[in-house]
């Protein structure tokens, strides 16, 4: 079943001529991990701002289960939960508050709204911060709980903008987790937008990729990849000043003064390895191409 169906949608922010998203088409399924990738200005959160109805579009349309995003401004609140990138209403609540007040103004009785809020601060590991203000959370903290109210009273669809900003690393291996979970156990369609293309990797099933606006590729991870020809990535670090010598025909990229990143064929990988000084070096990793380098690829190319 599909979810959303977007198609060719534009919007034209008053007084500027560049649209800030231009002819975007794409559909997500039901119990997909949908992620959009893009750069800072790509346009991304202006697309989920569109699709949950709180901007309007200069032209096209969304769908959501068939029918458009504007039917009833009831009917899209009742399938999505959405995480945006500020929410200034919860500052006047604890965190406790915020996520007992969700649950019951989506449909929970009182005690069931309890209950579900006390579920919520174990679920995303939140129990000490019950009693506390969003206003006087860290960024972090106030992310999450932005989060967890997103999630409240289960939803069938999460929209979520840039969900792992500002958390610290183990913050953001729970976010990946929670919301394998929630899309593997309790049948979740999950679309968030990022940046950070090596975090979405984790979850992610299928991907469009955002630039200047325009929707440039979606699909897979995997079949997209097929478009690098199976390259390998090597990454080499090394003390500064003790660079070591390269082959002349080697794609490089250099990261840093003192990391290279290194695309191979796999029939160079032997004779690669051979070559460099291992002494030499103070870190290497081998990996097949990443999502990163799906995004760099199709980025580069447009």
């Amino acid at each position: 079943m599909i979810v959303y169906d977007v198609d060719s949608l534009c919007k034209i922010y008053p007084g500027q001529a560049v649209p800030a998203n231009n002819n975007i088409s794409f559909q997500v399924c039901e119990g997909e991990i949908f992620g959009i990738l893009g750069d800072n200005g790509a346009g991304k959160t202006t697309l989920i701002k569109q699709m949950v109805n709180l901007l309007g579009s200069t032209s096209g349309s969304i769908l959501l289960y068939g029918k458009p995003v504007t039917h009833d401004s009831l009917y899209l609140p009742s399938l999505v939960g959405y995480m945006p990138q500020e929410s200034h209403a919860l500052n006047q609540l604890t965190a406790g508050e915020a996520l007992y007040y969700s649950a019951h103004l989506r449909g929970m009785n009182r005690s069931a709204a309890i209950d579900e809020r006390n579920r919520l601060l174990k679920f995303w590991k939140m129990e000490d911060l019950r009693d506390q203000y969003s206003s006087r959370l860290s960024g972090g903290q106030r992310r999450l709980l932005r989060l967890a109210v997103a999630t409240a009273a289960s939803s069938k669809v999460l929209v979520l903008d840039e969900p792992t900003n500002d958390l610290d690393p183990q913050k953001r291996r729970l976010v990946w987790e929670n919301l394998r979970v929630l899309n593997r156990d309790r049948g979740k369609t999950i679309i968030f937008i990022t940046h950070d293309a090596v975090e979405a990797e984790r979850v992610i099933e299928r991907v469009g990729i955002l630039h200047r606006g325009k929707l440039v590729i979606t699909g897979s991870p995997h079949v997209l990849k097929r478009n690098l020809k199976n390259k390998l990535r090597l990454e080499i670090a090394f003390e500064p000043g003790q660079a070591p010598p390269l082959p002349a025909d080697l794609e490089l990229h250099r990261l840093t003064a003192t990391r290279w990143q290194i695309y191979l064929e796999q029939h160079q990988l032997g004779d690669v390895i051979a070559a460099l000084d291992i002494d030499r070096l103070t870190d290497m990793k081998l990996s097949s191409a990443t999502l990163e380098d799906l995004y760099f690829h199709y980025v580069e190319a447009v």
